[in-house]
């Protein structure tokens, strides 16, 4: 996955949030827009649109961008700054069995997880689907095992990425549709009639697609969240192949030879390239 576009009322606040808070670094900037990652890695684009109204909470978009932590310790710097920055922000904290995770609405009501993904050693399948949970985990324990002083002090420690993306759509089947037998995902676990998770390369999810909170919607506005979500293939020529596969099944695409951007049946706008 690369890096997430969002579009956004307050441009500084938001840009404090992502750096101060989610302690990624500042890799470009122009007079409308941000890119943070870490490294060379952007994760979230940043898009000043004020003149775009908030979205309805039951409309499709995104419901949270995922941002993954090399280390646990990188990922309880991280929890620790948000929580101690924004502090009305926390959702909730789940152990999937594959990962840890903690979750966080951002400044302009974007979801945000914040994760660790345990060794692909540890993950368990069966017959294709991956086993998932979403057992306790008690953030305050997580803290006291793995924040350090050194890791406070240096909170950029350790890589971070775009680990997997989090839609709200209207429909599973449609999601599936179009996911799985349209983009080229396989489907790594399901749960009926509410979400489907995808991956490629046997990861956990690189993207899923839930109803939980917009069960029956219809095709987006253009509006405040998600602006893009950006998928990295390894060459030119898997473009060239989606691009094909788009036409034989008559969606629509913007193809410029190197990048291809579709629409999702919801509106939402997926590029995929070989860059992030």
């Amino acid at each position: 996955m690369g890096a997430v576009t969002l579009l956004v009322a307050d441009l500084d606040a938001m840009t404090a949030y992502y750096r101060d808070a989610v302690s990624l670094e500042v890799l470009s900037e122009g007079p409308n827009s941000v890119t943070l990652g870490r490294g060379t890695t952007p994760a979230i684009i940043l898009e000043h649109a004020s003149e775009l109204n908030h979205a309805s909470p039951h409309s499709a978009g995104l419901f949270h961008t995922a941002i993954l932590f090399e280390t646990e310790r990188a990922l309880a710097a991280a929890v620790y700054s948000v929580a101690r920055r924004h502090p009305g922000s926390f959702t909730g904290s789940s152990d999937h069995l594959v990962s840890k995770a903690f979750y966080f609405d951002d400044p302009e009501g974007n979801g945000v997880e914040l994760y660790w993904d345990r060794a692909r050693s540890e993950w368990s399948w069966t017959h294709g689907t991956i086993e998932m949970s979403t057992l306790f985990l008690d953030p305050n324990q997580f803290l006291k095992e793995h924040l350090t002083e050194e890791v406070i002090e240096n909170p950029l420690d350790g890589g971070a990425k775009v680990g997997h993306v989090h839609l709200s759509v209207g429909d599973t089947v449609t999601a599936r549709e179009f996911y799985v037998d349209r983009l080229g995902f396989e489907q790594t676990i399901e749960i009926p009639g509410q979400a489907v998770f995808v991956s490629a390369g046997k990861y956990h999810h690189h993207m899923a697609m839930n109803v939980w909170n917009s069960r029956g919607a219809g095709r987006r506005a253009r509006t405040l969240g998600l602006g893009q979500v950006n998928i990295v293939v390894p060459s030119a020529d898997e473009v060239g192949a989606l691009t094909e596969r788009m036409s034989h099944y008559g969606i629509e695409t913007r193809d410029d030879g190197e990048t291809v951007m579709i629409d999702d049946p919801w509106g939402n706008l997926i590029r995929v390239g070989t860059s992030a």
